[in-house]
């Protein structure tokens, strides 16, 4: 009788075990892999950002071993044709970037995917660089970046010219008299770097109390007398002072390349250069808040990952796009490579940050939010800065007066452009 009951007990086992052979399979099924495709501009390649990136996506790929993430970058002067020609074709990658300039036009032509339902804790990001890309109550985007510009300065050539460094408190006659100082030491110095562009126009025009649009945003303001004052003071650098190089007198090189060559004194450019500086810049250097004319304003950047509307992995590729722009770990990696301000809230990143230097005044990057300005913006983007763009460069060559080329300007921009 215990022989037989034995008997039985081994045949219930073996049949229980059998069971669980054949249902294995089926309750350790392996997760499908989803392959997301990824473009983008801001991480060059042969740089520390693009490292940085190429890390942040195989922290993610290890922390999500189902999701593979195959990442190309478009140089930033082709990756905007590269991408209407996508979108138009509905071949656009899972995730790509965007800037902020740009954002509006694709969200507003139905390219972007609603992330809102799959985006998880967003307490951690900056406030205004979310919300930024939130287009009429939809949120499109999570910023990856989130920064501003500021004055370069050469702090040997101060030195050598006996000139205090320049503050926080600075304004546009501050620099042209460093500049001429600077200048007067030797034949092939300059004294400050900063074009008459439209992204440096806008800025400047806030610098002198002045705006391009209407409170309302509705209407076009470009030729009233603070601007005109603005894109005259700013050309004047170049064909009246003479403090900054024309073209021609820049031989082929790029405003980055004249300040590391240690030949120019002040250039205004954004706090992603801290990187190539760093590595670069035979010669001390430090940074202030950007001189304003009767006023502070500086540039307010920020680029985001976005969705595509024809992904067909949205849920993963906005955990994707989340995880590269406001974890830690991604945030980390990215302030140990100098790559833009992260768009967060950690104080354990923000002190990090603040701690790496040079620039030593690095605070000056979080004062200078106090007096971000952001650009006009509409769907016809492209077109409306390249109209812009068109009149400011004849005030530089002199073939037009800043009141009759910003005149004309305006006449242009209220015919072709709808806000």
């Amino acid at each position: 009788m215990k022989a037989t009951r034995r008997l039985v007990l081994v045949a219930m086992v073996l049949a229980i075990a059998a069971f669980a052979v054949f249902a294995s399979p089926v309750a350790e099924k392996t997760a499908e892999v989803v392959t997301l495709k990824m473009e983008q501009f801001s991480g060059s390649d042969a740089t520390l950002s693009g490292d940085a990136l190429r890390k942040m996506i195989a922290e993610f790929e290890a922390q999500n071993p189902n999701i593979k993430v195959e990442l190309q970058t478009i140089g930033y002067t082709d990756y905007f044709t590269q991408l209407q020609s996508k979108v138009v074709g509905g071949n656009a990658a899972d995730v790509f970037e965007l800037n902020y300039e740009n954002f509006v036009a694709y969200a507003s032509q139905g390219a972007l995917a609603d992330i809102s339902s799959y985006l998880g804790d967003t307490s951690g990001f900056n406030k205004t660089a979310l919300n930024a890309f939130n287009y009429q109550g939809t949120q499109y985007g999570v910023p990856n970046s989130f920064s501003n510009c500021v004055m370069f300065y050469n702090k040997a050539l101060f030195d050598k010219a006996g000139l205090a460094y320049p503050t926080n408190d600075w304004t546009w006659k501050d620099v042209e008299e460093a500049s001429k100082k600077i200048m007067s030491l030797e034949s092939g110095l300059w004294g400050f770097y900063r074009p008459l562009t439209f992204n440096e126009f806008y800025k400047g025009v806030g610098q002198n109390g002045g705006k391009m649009l209407s409170s309302d945003g509705k209407s076009f303001t470009v030729n009233t007398p603070e601007n005109v004052e603005a894109a005259r003071l700013m050309a004047g650098w170049q064909i009246d002072s003479h403090i900054m190089p024309t073209e021609a007198e820049m031989g082929g090189m790029g405003d980055w390349d004249l300040f590391k060559s240690g030949r120019l004194a002040m250039l205004v450019t954004g706090i992603w250069a801290f990187g190539d500086f760093t590595a670069n810049c035979p010669f001390a250097w430090d940074i202030t808040v950007e001189p304003g004319n009767t006023a502070k304003a500086t540039h307010f950047f920020s680029n985001t990952y976005v969705v595509s509307a024809t992904s067909k992995h949205p849920q993963e590729a906005a955990k994707l796009a989340q995880f590269l722009a406001g974890s830690k770990e991604a945030t980390k990696l990215r302030v140990e490579a100098s790559w833009e301000l992260p768009p967060v809230t950690y104080s354990d990143i923000i002190e990090s940050y603040l701690s790496i230097t040079p620039p030593d005044n690095r605070e000056a990057v979080f004062e200078s939010l106090n007096y971000l300005v952001t650009p006009p913006t509409c769907v016809q983007q492209s077109e409306m800065q390249a109209i812009i763009d068109s009149y400011l460069s004849q005030i530089v060559y002199k073939k037009l007066s800043a009141q009759a080329a910003l005149d004309a300007c305006q006449k242009e921009l209220e015919a072709k452009i709808s806000l």
